[in-house]
């Protein structure tokens, strides 16, 4: 009986080596990649974000803005609230024990160079207030996002009136022509009261009469300077960020107030 010939086995490496050596690839670019963004160079981010501004403007007009937005044309949106990244990576750095350089670094150099903006521009709208006079009519707080110009309730409307009485208008058109030094810097207009509850027919609650009161003063600004209306912005925030005691009548009289904030041009979002 003849016997049987035996099967020759394929030629080339068998099927399943393919299959793992694309595994292994795959593997290995996985970890030059997490070598990659272990750390972070500081100057190298710095260039890197300059060109994203100048190139894809994911930034506005340029600057270097961080907030709510969107990039280009595909539709992307802008990463949302990059600050909050920046805190969680700091954060991490620091339950890691490697708190030096790396992205706190940068978020730390990101908030100073946006506070030196806005004490900047405290000390020229001081400036002007003294030189118009009005300074000591106002009180101007400073943040890293914002200079906040504060004028009180009694000084713009009547008791729960949101109509400018006519007294005011030479006080607003002075800083108005303040403000005309910003044309590129988003500028809210925010209204506020004390928690004494309202009782009006036309304005039903503090949080109805403080955003009448923001919006009359924000198109008072637009009808009477150059600024760009869609640079202006209006909000009523009624009773619920108070600068003083409500419990007494100095306290209310300091809560009922329409803020000017003028925000530096890290923090000024147009949408």
């Amino acid at each position: 009986m003849a016997k049987k010939r035996e099967e020759e086995a394929p030629k080339g490496s068998p099927a399943w080596m393919s299959t793992f050596s694309d595994l292994m690839n795959l593997l290995l670019c996985f970890f030059v990649l997490l070598f990659s963004m272990s750390s972070v160079d500081v100057d190298k981010f710095h260039q890197m974000i300059a060109s994203l501004q100048n190139q894809i403007t994911i930034f506005p007009q340029g600057d270097m803005t961080i907030g709510d937005g969107q990039t280009v044309t595909a539709g992307v949106t802008q990463i949302q609230i990059l600050e909050a990244y920046f805190t969680e990576q700091a954060k991490a750095e620091n339950e890691d024990g490697d708190s030096e350089g790396g992205v706190s670094t940068v978020y730390d150099e990101y908030q100073q160079e946006a506070l030196s903006e806005s004490e900047k521009m405290q000390e020229d709208i001081e400036e002007e207030l003294y030189n118009y006079g009005i300074r000591d009519t106002v009180d101007v707080d400073v943040s890293a996002d914002y200079v906040e110009i504060n004028l009180s309730g009694a000084i713009l409307f009547d008791s729960a009136s949101a109509e400018i009485v006519p007294d005011a208008y030479p006080i607003i058109d002075k800083i108005g022509r303040i403000l005309q030094r910003y044309p590129d810097n988003l500028i809210e207009v925010e209204g506020h009261t004390d928690n004494v509850p309202i009782y009006d027919e036309k304005y039903e609650s503090n949080n109805v009469l403080s955003m009448y009161r923001a919006l009359a003063v924000a198109d008072y600004l637009r009808d009477t300077t150059n600024l760009d209306p869609s640079h202006l912005k209006s909000s009523g925030r009624g009773d619920y960020v108070p600068i003083a005691d409500n419990s007494t009548p100095e306290g209310r009289a300091r809560n009922r107030r329409v803020s000017i904030k003028v925000y530096n041009s890290y923090n000024s979002n147009f949408e």
